[in-house]
């Protein structure tokens, strides 16, 4: 499948996409990492999943090749209504939702808030309850652009060696991350103390009660960045129709590093 991405302006912000596929539609948010996009984040999986759904896969404001406008200060809020505004003015909900760390929590307040837009929801490496912050998601959110520190970020982020010593992948993101602006807007998201943003993307336990939407949680075990004991698990336990999925031999890209299992997870929970 080529990258041919489409724009459409989604609560006054060019909103960068992906879309493909036909059937039951499903809406992708990617992470935080730096020099992440949609593409990058889902590209793997995107020609499998879209034999079976409708996929849609914005560029959040700040990242990638969506608008970034200058004073705008990132936060839940920002993101939130970008991806409510995206799914209204395109017209798709109710929809599922695959999210990934960041994105994970994004689905989640979008659940929270806007249950009537939201079937079903794969949480992939979640972030959205307070956890203490690990050393590799303070250095994702801390990273200064070099190749050096995008390969240290790369094996971070993954369990297995082929990854980790993927020149191609850490040229690749490396790059991304340094086109005009992003670092700028990248740096402005997650200053120092990091700790406070793990707290601000979180909600309290008494508003995950509240959350009726089906939940699939997909977490790889050996995850350095956001530890499956202190996020999933607990959601597992929190959420009223949560289940839990642990991937073994895995770090935080499951969709990557277990990209085949991923996809018919993803397929079996939507289509049941």
């Amino acid at each position: 499948m080529v990258n041919n991405s489409k724009h459409i302006e989604a609560g006054g912000i060019i909103t960068n996409y992906h879309e493909a596929g036909q059937g039951e539609n499903v809406l992708l948010i990617h992470g935080s990492g730096p020099g992440v996009t949609a593409w990058a984040n889902w590209g793997k999986v995107f020609p499998e999943l879209s034999k079976s759904f409708h996929l849609y896969a914005p560029d959040l404001v700040g990242f990638g090749y969506t608008e970034r406008k200058e004073g705008v200060k990132y936060n839940v809020d920002v993101w939130v209504d970008h991806l409510i505004s995206f799914i209204e003015t395109l017209n798709i909900a109710p929809l599922c939702i695959v999210g990934n760390s960041l994105g994970g929590a994004l689905a989640l307040h979008l659940s929270y808030r806007r249950p009537d837009l939201v079937k079903k929801v794969v949480l992939m490496g979640a972030a959205g309850i307070r956890f203490e912050i690990t050393k590799g998601l303070d250095d994702v959110w801390g990273y200064t652009p070099s190749l050096e520190n995008m390969g240290n970020l790369i094996k971070t982020f993954s369990y297995g060696q082929e990854f980790a010593n993927n020149e191609t992948l850490i040229k690749m993101r490396y790059e991304a991350s340094i086109q005009d602006g992003l670092q700028e807007a990248f740096s402005s998201m997650f200053p120092a103390p990091r700790q406070q943003h793990v707290d601000a993307i979180a909600l309290s336990e008494d508003q995950l009660r509240e959350i009726k939407t089906p939940m699939l949680l997909i977490h790889g075990r050996e995850d350095q960045v956001i530890p499956v004991e202190s996020t999933s698990w607990r959601l597992s336990q929190i959420l009223e129709n949560a289940e839990l999925h642990v991937f073994s031999k895995c770090g935080h890209w499951t969709q990557i590093e277990k990209a085949k299992p991923f996809v018919n997870l993803v397929t079996n929970f939507f289509q049941e």
